[in-house]
């Protein structure tokens, strides 16, 4: 004989669902800790003093209220500062400086450098920013080629071989300028007051209003606001299609 079929059959448990992995929010920079870097650190060092000793030379020959008003020596200034903070980071193994503080030290110097050598180096009338008021035309020699050629140069090598990658975003080429539209208006403010002695008013013969008038000056400033934009958009992309030589350590612990 065959069991009576109960009435009442009982619920059947609930087969668990397989759970869905949800992403960390936690970075992995938070998990791996960063490892010091005592060459990256010593570069950055060395190339910061380069640029001391290249606006220092500038400030020793020339009046310091002018030389301190030129794009290529507060650029230069950044970089150092810039660089030391970083060099003190890699030595220490801490986390490295916001990308894009360090993208907007590169694009200036860069551009200081592209300005100089295609604007400037090559003018009928010497470009200086002492206006050859005093020293030895060697030291400026030495001062404008650290300024405009070995910072810009190391400060590229250091960004693409010691920096990591795919960290800038489009925003910060809008961000970074900021500061050129400033610096624009101030040049052109200064140039528009009276100054002391017979030194020429505006720093930059491209920005000279007395020869170019408002309508050109304003026109050179378009163009080469420009330029610098694409520079920056360049930088971005570049940003992300560069090697990381961040991403595998050595096995002994340490990193360039």
């Amino acid at each position: 004989m065959t069991a009576p079929i109960p009435r009442d059959i009982p619920d059947l448990p609930a087969i668990p669902a397989t759970p869905v992995v949800q992403p960390s929010p936690v970075p992995a920079t938070a998990v791996v800790a960063p490892v010091r870097r005592p060459l990256a650190a010593a570069f950055r060092l060395l190339t910061a003093l380069a640029a001391v000793v290249g606006v220092s030379l500038e400030l020793a020959l020339g009046g310091p209220a002018r030389v301190l008003s030129y794009f290529t020596i507060q650029s230069s200034l950044l970089l150092a500062l810039v660089l030391l903070l970083s060099a003190r980071r890699a030595w220490t193994a801490r986390h490295p400086l916001p990308s894009a503080l360090t993208g907007a030290a590169l694009l200036y110097v860069v551009i200081t450098g592209l300005v100089y050598h295609l604007l400037l180096a090559g003018a009928a009338a010497p470009f200086s920013m002492t206006d050859g008021t005093a020293g030895p035309s060697v030291l400026l020699t030495v001062a404008d080629q650290l300024l405009h050629t070995v910072i810009p140069v190391t400060a590229v090598l250091d960004w693409l071989l010691l920096s990591g990658s795919g960290r800038l975003h489009l925003r910060h080429a809008t961000t970074w300028m900021l500061y050129p539209l400033t610096y624009l208006a101030f040049t052109l403010l200064r140039g528009a007051l009276p100054l002391p002695g017979a030194q020429p008013r505006y720093l930059y013969p491209f920005l000279d209003v007395a020869r170019h008038g408002y309508k050109g000056v304003l026109g050179n400033a378009l163009l080469l606001g420009l330029a610098c934009y694409a520079l920056a958009v360049f930088v971005v992309v570049l940003d992300h299609v560069r090697p990381n030589p961040m991403r595998h350590p050595r096995k002994t612990g340490f990193r360039l």
